[in-house]
């Protein structure tokens, strides 16, 4: 038998105006759900391991344009209940030599309060599968900002490699900016020729001494970012199509993603707008 909505009412126990009005936010809040669900599917088409406080960050105007008032809470909530919470990836290995007699340095940086951006580099190397063979990922980034200052992908992780990194990082360095490079002990950074470079240019050179990755922390977190968030721990099929890929993993890491060191703005915005 098919109930009235004078019955239903009755049976719930509430007035014809009540009833509708239930049914009416019902109705909204699976359109709301549904809305929310294809905001996060775009976001997550370009930045696959966005986390959902970062996803509210990004997507709060755009849902208040929406006319969806919805807190971090309930956000993360709907996440929860439409499945589209991140799983944890598998960490990575890492990368470092130190079992050489080159110079090495103290670490200028353990307890260094930052101010601004350019005041601290931070640098390290990972590795990337291709079918051909590995290569391999030399990174600079800011301490201060986050951002990817400079980067480079070679068949080697040899000094010339680590250099190609450097050169593109110095070129965007103001006049007036003298960075510490900070690093783990790594046969690379040691070498005569690295060393040499960094101070030709005047850097303060900083270095791990006894917590490699305690000490390196940041720049190794940046590795894992570029490989979990945008798919850097893939296999590529050769040495160009893995640069393509850096190459756009970079840019979003500089210009999109929110990190909540930087009160969930981007570094490219911080970077800039400190210095």
């Amino acid at each position: 038998m098919r109930l009235t909505v004078s019955k239903l009412c009755e049976l719930a126990g509430m007035s014809r105006q009540n009833f509708y009005k239930s049914r009416k936010s019902r109705r909204r809040k699976r359109v709301d759900v549904s809305f929310i669900r294809t905001q996060v599917e775009q976001q997550r088409a370009i930045q696959p391991r966005l986390g959902g406080l970062k996803l509210y960050t990004i997507l709060r105007d755009t849902l208040l344009d929406a006319g969806i008032k919805i807190g971090r809470d309930r956000f993360l909530n709907v996440l929860r209940q439409e499945g589209l919470m991140l799983e944890p990836l598998p960490k990575q290995p890492r990368t470092t030599n130190s079992a050489h007699n080159l110079p090495v340095f103290t670490n200028l940086v353990k307890d260094m309060e930052l101010t601004g951006p350019n005041q601290v580099w931070v640098s390290d190397i990972t590795y990337i599968r291709t079918y051909e063979d590995f290569v391999y990922l030399c990174l600079i980034s800011d301490k201060y900002s986050r951002k990817i200052v400079g980067y480079h992908v070679g068949y080697t992780m040899k000094t010339e490699d680590c250099l190609k990194a450097l050169n593109m990082a110095l070129r965007d360095l103001p006049d007036d900016a003298n960075p510490i490079h900070h690093s783990d002990r790594g046969g690379q950074y040691c070498s005569h020729k690295y060393v040499k470079k960094l101070s030709d240019m005047g850097m303060k050179i900083s270095m791990t001494e006894v917590n490699h990755c305690a000490e390196n922390a940041q720049a190794e977190r940046v590795n894992g970012i570029l490989k979990q968030e945008y798919y850097l721990n893939s296999s590529f099929r050769d040495l160009k199509q893995a640069k393509r890929a850096v190459d756009e993993a970079v840019r979003l890491y500089n210009t999109c993603r929110p990190h909540r060191s930087l009160n969930l703005c981007v570094p490219e915005e911080v970077h800039c707008r400190a210095a």
